[in-house]
């Protein structure tokens, strides 16, 4: 197995039955070579693990990849709106895809990345594995990550938001409508932003000399069903909490849900916070307290960041966190002292 030395073209053109001339052109992209003769180069290339001593971009039509682990929520769209404007004025294209499952495709990733000549990656919330990141290394590619789950090396370029204040203000508000007994269900207990909005929560708890009850304290992921299957849970004790901060929308949307088959009126006899203040937020019955981010200002700095690295930019920071802000809607109300009966 080769790990320091690099590839050559002399060793693509001999065991593709070449010569270096042919090699240099089908990696120059020029179009007097066969189809045959390019596909036996460029696959010879790929078993090697080929990878360019320089790296050209093409300028004349910049692309950047848009990374995924998932597009079925709110917030993927509303990140992903802001780089595609921001691509569009700045003449850039944007290609939007899901991050490989399979670490055994890690490897092609990062060939199929520097064979396309990409201006850049951005990937959005998704769990980088340091095969990812040594693929895409070697794929010398601009790489901006944005809210991610685990950031994986100090070096790499992020755009997020303030989680710990967002999480400081949710917990706040709940404790100044007079609720005491307040539960948290989040995502991942290692995501980086779940934590930090957790650990935000749990000082305004603690400030306020409240107890952080592990019984409802919840991790999960950031969907509906987690939500509403935690919810359940902490809603089903003998003590169960009057208040409940969320992760995310996408989980307060399940704890609504998790309510509601309780017997439970929301904000009457149970107040839910929300993280993000997506679209959903505002479409929830009732509307959704939440904290929220600036996520198309996310989309577009994680935009302008890619284009600073591809020039050589020396970056104001290399991990951007731009402010949230509580926006209280009708989700959350003063604690009551009678609590209608839940539903068995």
């Amino acid at each position: 197995m080769r790990t320091t030395q690099r590839v050559t073209l002399n060793e693509i053109a001999k065991q593709a039955g070449v010569s270096v001339g042919t090699v240099s052109k089908v990696m120059n992209r020029r179009p007097d070579v066969s189809e045959e003769t390019r596909q036996r180069v460029m696959e010879t290339a790929k078993v090697l693990d080929y990878a360019p001593t320089t790296f050209r971009v093409n300028t004349e039509d910049p692309v950047v990849d848009v990374v995924f682990d998932s597009l079925d929520n709110p917030y993927s769209t509303q990140v992903m709106e802001g780089i595609v404007h921001a691509g569009a004025e700045a003449g850039v294209d944007v290609v939007v895809r899901i991050i490989p499952k399979d670490n055994g495709n890690d490897v092609a990733w990062g060939r199929e990345v520097r064979a396309k000549g990409r201006t850049g990656i951005i990937v959005v919330t998704s769990q980088m594995t340091s095969e990812h990141l040594r693929a895409l290394a070697r794929a010398s590619v601009p790489l901006v990550v944005v809210d991610p789950i685990n950031l994986g090396r100090p070096d790499v370029a992020s755009v997020g938001a303030t989680n710990w204040a967002g999480g400081l203000e949710a917990g706040r508000h709940l404790i100044d409508l007079g609720h005491e007994r307040i539960g948290f269900i989040g995502g991942p207990r290692g995501s980086g932003s779940n934590q930090e909005r957790y650990h935000g929560f749990r000082a305004a708890l603690e400030n306020a000399g409240l107890d952080v009850d592990p019984l409802i304290t919840s991790f999960g992921l950031f969907t509906y069903e987690s939500g509403r299957d935690l919810a359940l849970v902490q809603l089903a004790l003998p003590d169960p909490p009057t208040a409940i901060f969320a992760g995310s929308d996408t989980i307060a949307l399940g704890v609504i849900e998790a309510a509601r088959s309780r017997g439970l009126t929301v904000p009457d006899q149970l107040s839910v916070v929300g993280f993000d203040d997506t679209r959903v937020a505002r479409w929830s019955s009732p509307q959704l307290t939440t904290v929220r981010q600036p996520l198309e200002t996310m989309g577009r700095m994680a935009l302008r960041v890619i284009l600073q690295l591809q020039g050589h930019e020396t970056l104001d920071s290399q991990h951007v966190q731009l402010s949230t802000s509580l926006v209280v809607r009708n989700s959350t109300a003063p604690r009551t002292q009678i609590r209608r009966p839940i539903a068995r």
